[in-house]
């Protein structure tokens, strides 16, 4: 048996706040699409990669690397290692969804952090389903626009060091790992994870250190939970 549909009255608060955060994630779009081409790819790079990756975390993260004069490969991995939270979030979507067949492939191209927090604070798959739409086209739509506008802006600027461009991947990073840090735990290992990124750097190419950086976190991350389970030794 199906679920009923939603009322206008239930719709419209969900589509009106879907719409706010897709326009605020959207207009980000414009640093990464500045940041892209001052990183060295072209705007019509710039413009696929945030079509067929679009994930910001990853999108900056593969730029931040071939800018700093990293390898395609260390670039990849670097941007494989930031994008598999979405993973994760598949895995929690796909139930609460209940999307089957092309549906459901549409659907996994707009699992992102904003697409999934709207839908998981729902009460019903049918407003799960959408806040998840609303939210993940709107900022698809949006983010890609404002890349295209970035780029072109990218390209017309300049040399971005004379407008601070060179610092905003930096400046992207903190931004999202800010609100971390107040979880339990998050500041020691962003700590511990920053320490190891310094030590490789005059070790290994462009790229790494990021990789080591996760790879500490991911590690410590692992280690913590399997001592919080149940009957786990100390």
């Amino acid at each position: 048996m199906s679920e009923p549909a939603l009322s206008p009255d239930e719709r419209g608060p969900i589509v009106r706040d879907s719409l706010g955060v897709g326009i605020a994630t959207g207009l980000y779009g414009t640093s990464f699409g500045a940041v892209s081409v001052a990183s060295g790819l072209d705007v019509a790079q710039t413009c696929v990669l945030s079509l067929l990756m679009f994930t910001g975390a990853s999108q900056f993260a593969l730029v931040g690397v071939l800018g700093a004069g990293g390898s395609a490969v260390s670039a990849a991995l670097t941007a494989a290692l930031l994008g598999t939270r979405n993973t994760l979030y598949g895995l929690r979507l796909a139930p609460l969804l209940a999307w089957r067949g092309a549906r459901r492939l549409g659907a996994a191209h707009l699992v992102i952090d904003e697409s999934t927090a709207m839908a998981v604070t729902r009460g019903s798959t049918a407003a799960a389903r959408t806040g998840f739409i609303w939210t993940g086209g709107s900022v698809f739509v949006l983010w890609n626009l404002f890349t295209l506008l970035g780029a072109i802006g990218g390209t017309v600027l300049g040399d971005p060091r004379t407008y601070g461009l060179d610092a905003a991947v930096g400046a992207a990073f903190l931004a999202l790992l800010w609100p971390r840090l107040r979880e339990p735990g998050g500041l020691p290992l962003a700590l511990a994870a920053a320490a190891v990124a310094l030590l490789v750097v005059p070790l290994a190419p462009a790229g790494v250190p990021v990789l080591a950086a996760g790879g500490t976190a991911l590690l410590v991350g692992l280690l913590a939970r399997d001592r919080s389970r149940p009957g786990a030794t100390a």
